[in-house]
């Protein structure tokens, strides 16, 4: 009788882990409250390993404003909802101390100490299950660029834990006199970090904080022609160039890269009009143009671009304050501030939507913001 229970039990068990590895993440994380039993199920390590197989939807994203010419961060950090069009401001409230946006990947995000801080440290956190883990930071700077790469695709079957590693890039003159860029990266698997062999003569900028985690390389977009690439596992640093020379452009158009279906793209606005490119081989700086629509084609299927739109872009285009920049790529849906309201648009469907208004996200949006597409994970940064 006994043994019929226990098989019982392991049999509504199995069935029960069945079910739930089919819902949403989002719905899970809320099904740990039904009972003990389901908690301890959707907590357990092997379950949420078992979802990491997976590709979760975006469901939003994180904001945080910064200040142009004064050297102090602005603490406040917003998240918006797809679903609801919510605005919540306390997504990072179990963090022991106000931080600032650096990167996010795959659920994971990284965030830094707010400056000024006498002894700044950087985070690694699950804003989900508001688990995180910090990290000893060996040349802290406010203008640090840094990212996160994190790919739970990667894991094996049957492991007992994932990893992550944080790479802090550093733009510096070597012995010839000549700018070049090296890698400080972090492993979870050691807890240390190490300077990598690779190096990457390049003279122009990062755009801060905007490196993007695909298929084992991360890449920054510069103020240039090119693209920095960086593979910290193999230690590879390379530049690509832009799918059109900047030259080619009347002025310098809007620009952003990102990820999606585990491909790099790139994102051009200009009085052309608005183009999509995805990498077909990096290493030749190969490009397919995706999509390209006018001006004119945007104002007709979306009433909410201003009138005349194309003739202003084409007057004001590489004005830090006119009306449209874009801010971030991911999954297909490319999101830009558009006078005073932040909106997506849906490259697959050819759709625009109003998200939400300026003052909602703070008052200085206009001033270099960080915005963060953000998917949700179950996984803890203790678990790597």
């Amino acid at each position: 009788m006994q043994e019929m229970k226990r098989l019982t039990y392991m049999l509504n068990n199995d069935i029960s882990i069945e079910v739930l590895s089919r819902l949403p993440v989002k719905i899970l994380h809320k099904m740990k409250l039904v009972c003990k039993e389901w908690r301890s199920m959707i907590s357990d390590h092997s379950f949420v390993r078992s979802l990491l197989q997976r590709k979760e939807p975006l469901t939003g994203f994180f904001f945080q404003e910064s200040h142009t010419w004064v050297d102090e961060d602005i603490d406040r950090i917003s998240y918006l909802s797809l679903e609801t069009l919510k605005v919540h401001c306390s997504a990072f409230d179990f963090l022991p101390e106000k931080v600032v946006l650096l990167a996010s990947c795959n659920g994971l995000v990284c965030c830094r100490s707010s400056f000024p801080s006498s002894r700044p440290l950087l985070y690694v956190c699950n804003p989900l299950n508001r688990e995180w883990i910090s990290l000893q930071w060996i040349h802290p700077s406010q203008r640090a660029n840094v990212a996160l790469d994190f790919d739970p695709f990667q894991v094996p079957t049957g492991d007992a834990s994932v990893s992550f590693k944080v790479v802090a890039v550093n733009q510096s003159t070597n012995i010839n006199g000549e700018s070049e860029y090296s890698f400080d990266v972090y492993s979870s698997e050691t807890g240390d970090w190490m300077r990598s062999a690779a190096r990457c003569l390049c003279e122009h900028h990062l755009l801060s904080n905007k490196g993007i985690f695909v298929d084992g390389y991360l890449y920054w977009l510069t103020d240039g022609d090119a693209i920095l690439m960086f593979n910290p596992e193999i230690g590879f640093s390379a530049l690509i160039a832009i799918p059109l020379p900047l030259i080619a452009f009347d002025s310098k158009p809007e620009m952003c890269i990102g990820e999606s279906k585990g491909n790099l793209h790139f994102v051009f606005l200009s009085g052309e009009g608005l183009q999509l490119w995805v990498i077909n081989d990096p290493f030749t700086s190969t490009w397919d143009l995706c999509v390209s629509i006018s001006l004119k084609e945007l104002e007709e299927v979306n009433p909410m671009f201003p009138f005349d739109f194309s003739d202003k872009m084409k007057r004001h285009q590489g004005d830090k304050h006119f009306v449209v920049h874009l801010l971030a790529y991911k999954d297909d849906i490319l999101f830009f501030r558009l006078l005073t309201s932040f909106h997506s648009y849906d490259f697959g469907t050819r759709t625009m939507r109003k998200l939400c208004e300026n003052s909602q996200l703070g008052q200085y949006v206009m001033h270099s913001p960080m915005l963060l597409p953000y998917s949700m994970s179950l996984v803890p940064p203790s678990m790597m």
